[in-house]
């Protein structure tokens, strides 16, 4: 891993590699002992990134994100963004808004916070 790489560059990079379908080598970037701050409660390992992040493929297709903003302040990086998506179970398009904060050691996620607009989701 490049640990010369600054947050905005592993948040930028995790999204192009996310939009392109290419989830196994955005977890290059994810700390084996991350800590995702989970709107249900603290998710610790890769482990539960990776569930997680599957749980939304099967619910939701076609996923991209369009960052709208990105604000960097020492080991810390912040995505405002636009979800663009489709709900499989109805086949439903829709947008949502997005904002994740990640805190990045030695070119890597250690620490994940999200907030989604989930009253914008479908059913």
């Amino acid at each position: 891993m490049n640990e010369s790489l600054t947050p905005a560059d592993v948040h930028r990079l995790g999204v192009e590699l996310y939009n392109a379908g290419r989830t196994d080598e955005a977890m290059a970037y994810v700390d084996e002992n991350v800590v995702d701050h989970h709107r249900d409660g603290d998710q610790h390992g890769v482990a539960t990134w990776i569930a997680n992040r599957k749980k939304w493929a099967v619910d939701y297709s076609d996923n991209s994100v369009q960052v709208e903003q990105n604000v960097t302040q020492g080991e810390f990086s912040v995505n405002r963004y636009t979800v663009h998506s489709t709900h499989t179970a109805s086949g439903r398009k829709f947008e949502v808004l997005g904002m994740d904060m990640i805190r990045v050691h030695n070119g890597k996620i250690v620490e994940h916070w999200a907030l989604l607009d989930h009253a914008g989701l479908p059913d």
